[in-house]
């Protein structure tokens, strides 16, 4: 089956393969934190140089909670607040590529297979475009799924909102997921 997805490699993969007996699921994730001084600022499981971080229970990385919202919801499993609470000391400061890795053993406990990401980050500063192949190779390796499945793109606001005034950076996420019937 030809799909014109380049870098993909999913030709004649029957795991992901849209055709009869495969049953597509779609979520969103959305994820907003506060830069403070003090904490590092990580996107995409990447340590970002920057003046400011993320304010957050675990590293605070708003792209891979993101990542982590859309394909539990594609799946049906509620919110990575539920998941992974932050009233929860076992996950103070933890890795969020770790709390994605986790859900893509929870997803493959379930029969899902991950089809593709997709993902914006809202950050008015630092520019990202040098961080997000380092990104999409951190999100894909924690998927187990081909780097070409995984997309991360970076917007400013042109100055406004707390992204755009520099207070936070928020991200968004689509991710297709699937299972055989």
């Amino acid at each position: 089956m030809k799909n014109g997805w380049e870098g993909a490699n999913v030709e004649n993969d029957k795991e992901t393969s849209l055709r009869e007996g495969y049953a597509p699921f779609v979520g969103c994730g959305y994820d907003a934190h506060r830069l403070v001084e003090g904490r590092p600022l990580v996107l995409g499981g990447v340590v970002i140089p920057h003046a400011k971080g993320l304010l957050g229970h675990s590293d605070a990385d708003v792209l891979t909670h993101a990542v982590i919202d859309a394909l539990i919801g594609a799946a049906g499993l509620g919110d990575i607040g539920r998941l992974f609470p932050p009233t929860d000391a076992a996950y103070k400061d933890i890795s969020s590529i770790e709390l994605l890795a986790k859900i893509r053993g929870l997803l493959d406990a379930q029969g899902f297979t991950t089809v593709n990401v997709d993902s914006t980050i809202v950050c008015e500063s630092p520019r990202l475009s040098n961080h997000t192949p380092a990104m999409i190779k951190n999100i894909s390796g924690a998927l187990k799924i081909a780097s070409g499945r995984v997309n991360v793109k970076a917007k400013t606001e042109e100055g406004m909102g707390f992204t755009g005034s520099g207070e936070g950076i928020s991200a968004h996420a689509v991710a297709l997921i699937g299972v055989l019937k």
